[in-house]
């Protein structure tokens, strides 16, 4: 039986849960995956462009790629480690923010997961990576990220006296409405995801294109 049969007989929570390339694969096979994503994933984590106010990174890209590449459940561990590494390598004393690890690991699980929903209709694929970036970006960067900064980051590294002063230029009270506004247009974490989003749709069809990965994006 080939590699492919066996995969399309394993039990359906296996099907979902790990991607045809790792399915059948040894543990030594799948770690060494696992590693490599992961490698990527603290390099992206190591590294970012600041423009004006606004902070560039391919964290959320890799995110979305890993889930995509190596499932939900291998893709989640990866992200989560790529995040914590890539703290202990360039933290440089900021606490550790651990809900935005959760988001990020978050991301890969839901791609990994909708990547294997079956859409069967002439450009799927791109359907599949719209549903991701809502999903995503209203659970993730919103959901878990932007309102753990907010009731727990803010208090952790923003002093009091320059909440009051962004409450009061606001109108009142620093409120989680407010601070979405601030974060993501002020700050331009929307532009940032605009970007790794971007290139996610440039990417996904590149690597559904190269055999060997055995992308069922169908």
């Amino acid at each position: 039986m080939s590699e492919s049969e066996t995969a399309r007989r394993a039990p359906l929570f296996k099907r979902v849960l790990f991607p045809g390339l790792l399915l059948e694969k040894s543990l030594a096979q799948q770690l060494a995956y696992v590693g490599v994503v992961t490698a990527l994933c603290i390099v992206v984590n190591t590294f970012e462009i600041k423009f004006f106010t606004v902070q560039f990174s391919l964290t959320l890209f890799m995110s979305v790629i890993a889930g995509i590449l190596i499932g939900p459940v291998f893709g989640g561990i990866a992200v989560l480690l790529g995040d914590a590494i890539g703290y202990v390598i360039s933290g440089m004393g900021f606490p550790y923010y651990w809900w935005v690890a959760l988001s990020v690991m978050a991301m890969a699980v839901i791609s990994g997961l909708v990547m294997k929903l079956k859409f069967n209709f002439r450009g799927s694929i791109y359907a599949k990576l719209a549903l991701i970036c809502v999903l995503t970006f209203a659970v993730c960067s919103v959901g878990i990220n932007t309102t753990g900064m907010y009731y727990l980051g803010l208090p952790l590294w923003m002093p009091k006296e320059v909440l009051a002063a962004a409450g009061e230029y606001f109108g009142g009270e620093l409120d989680f409405g407010i601070y979405f506004v601030i974060r993501f247009f002020l700050l331009g974490q929307i532009y940032n995801s605009a970007v790794n989003y971007a290139l996610v749709f440039a990417a996904v069809p590149v690597l559904k294109a190269i055999k060997p990965l055995k992308l069922d994006l169908v």
